[in-house]
């Protein structure tokens, strides 16, 4: 069996499970605030951008390289989402939250083997179920192009082959059994840290809301 069959099965609790946060599961129905996803866009900028850092610093690895495509990498385009929702001086109003400078920190120490992880989680994910979030996203939050370029990749027309093609050269990744064992580790370790990120997203914005009734329905006491 190659990597990507055994990433793909040794995963499948996990990605389930991220599925299944309250974030995700409201998001799949429609349900996403603009404040929510604004937060969702910000945090997703301060991964990838690390993700993406980390992968040009070990670009000549051959634990890693195989995988590696500029095609998709997400930075400049959570850029231009960023600009959209923040405005020109967005680089000023937006931080990562508490779960997110985690996910970010993990990225950043791990070995050029252990980001194999990383990247399967991520950039596999967008590509098989970003245009589902994409339409979601247009239709809740009424958007268009601009807010969502972070879905949209161009350079690559053929998603089905381009994913055939990332499987192959994960297989053919020189890995030893215990060292793709260690991959997949940290592959669920990267669902978990999603769901963090998701869920502490989920509690800020009930949190919003809440407060917002709150002050609606009782008296202001200044």
């Amino acid at each position: 069996m190659g990597l990507a069959k055994e990433i793909k099965l040794g995963t499948k609790k996990s990605h389930s499970a991220a599925e299944n946060t309250g974030f995700v599961k409201n998001f799949l129905a429609g349900v996403v605030s603009e404040d929510s996803y604004k937060k969702l866009v910000a945090d997703f900028y301060f991964v990838y951008r690390a993700l993406e850092e980390q992968c040009d610093k070990y670009r000549d690895d051959p634990a890693l390289a195989p995988i590696l495509s500029e095609s998709l990498k997400r930075t400049n385009s959570l850029e231009r989402d960023l600009r959209h929702f923040y405005g020109p001086m967005w680089r000023n109003l937006v931080e990562p939250t508490e779960s997110c400078q985690k996910y970010v920190n993990r990225i950043r120490e791990v070995p050029a083997m252990l980001l194999v992880g990383h990247h399967y989680t991520r950039y596999l994910g967008d590509l098989s179920g970003g245009q589902i979030l994409c339409d979601i996203a247009s239709k809740a939050l009424k958007l268009k192009d601009e807010g969502l370029r972070f879905y949209e990749f161009e350079q690559i027309p053929d998603a089905k082959k381009f994913k055939d093609e990332y499987r192959a050269a994960l297989d053919g990744l020189p890995l030893n059994s215990d060292e793709k064992n260690l991959v997949i580790d940290e592959a669920n370790y990267a669902f978990k840290l999603n769901m963090y990120m998701f869920d502490e997203i989920e509690g800020n914005a009930a949190g919003g809301f809440f407060k917002y009734i709150l002050g609606r329905i009782l008296p202001n006491r200044g």
